[in-house]
């Protein structure tokens, strides 16, 4: 072979050693480039429900708790038999007026089976007592309307004291500590009623202002 021959052929492979290297770093770079970006992370937060929920609801006829939304609290829990125990209650405490009028709030209004989980002697001594029976029903108010996304929480209520609500979705609990009882946690069983001036979250025990 002669030197001119050997030296193109020399050329022709670092030529050749030069496009190979090349193409590898055009793929590679291509690759990079392609690459799908991670996935966002999801949420496992169950959706907040935009209407009234629960199975406590079944209780009360679609109708009446579309007819709610115009009566303040009081007058709208008088209408519905569910509640009836609390209407007693407020009355007696005379804080018709006072939870009637006040806006925006929001009620964990008591159902009759919560009173009825109140031993006897121990409802019937807190009915007579008013300043007692007061503070027992303003804790079960906090000021604002929280919507069912917003009911998880620490919350000062109207007698200043706090209570807090634990859950997501449609599932909300008071822990068995903040109740009358202390034997089982509050659940709320028929949540977000809406009356003239108060969202309602029905619950099935009878909680306990701070002492």
């Amino acid at each position: 072979m002669t030197r001119t021959r050997a030296a193109r052929c020399a050329l022709a492979v670092a030529s050749a050693v030069v496009l190979s290297a090349c193409s590898s770093d055009d793929g590679g770079s291509s690759a990079a480039e392609t690459a799908t970006a991670p996935a966002a992370p999801t949420t496992s937060a169950a959706p907040a429900p935009t209407g009234p929920f629960g199975a406590g609801c079944a209780a009360v006829p679609p109708e009446g708790i579309a007819a709610m939304a115009d009566d303040p609290v009081v007058v709208a829990a008088g209408t519905t038999p569910l509640l009836s125990t609390l209407v007693i209650a407020v009355q007696t405490a005379n804080l018709v007026d006072a939870f009637n009028t006040t806006p925006d709030i929001t009620v964990l209004a008591p159902a009759n089976t919560a009173f009825e989980a109140v031993p006897a002697d121990a409802l019937n001594a807190l009915l007579v007592d008013t300043a007692r029976l007061t503070a027992l029903l303003t804790h079960h108010v906090i000021p604002g309307r929280l919507t069912p996304g917003e009911l998880a929480g620490t919350h000062t209520t109207l007698s200043g004291d706090e209570v807090t609500v634990e859950g997501e979705g449609g599932s909300f609990t008071v822990s068995a500590d903040q109740t009358v009882v202390g034997a089982a946690p509050a659940s709320v069983v028929c949540g977000n009623v809406q009356t003239a001036n108060a969202t309602v979250y029905i619950v099935d025990q009878v909680l306990a202002p701070a002492t």
